[in-house]
């Protein structure tokens, strides 16, 4: 007989994070949910953005000097890591 965990072994139940715990404890796991929710959306959002800035720089670049904005810093701004939100 091998001495590798089984579904139904204690070795691994303990080794799995406990579903049905405290209130305390669902409501640290919902507010990490939410959290990563915001931070998926704040990543979609910044997304739109630049696609949106580059249609602008490209189709009707003289929007981008009526915003004050020169072509570098919008090349700067898009060569950004998605993850990189401020």
């Amino acid at each position: 007989m091998t001495d590798t965990p089984t579904l139904g072994s204690a070795a691994y139940q303990g080794a799995q994070p406990e579903l049905h715990g405290e209130p305390a404890d669902r409501s640290h796991r919902l507010s990490i949910v939410r959290g990563l929710r915001r931070l998926v959306a704040r990543w979609r959002a910044r997304d739109r953005f630049c696609s949106e800035l580059e249609q602008k720089l490209d189709g009707d670049p003289h929007l981008i000097d009526d915003i004050g904005l020169s072509r570098r810093q919008i090349q700067e701004e898009l060569d950004r890591p998605f993850w990189q939100v401020l």
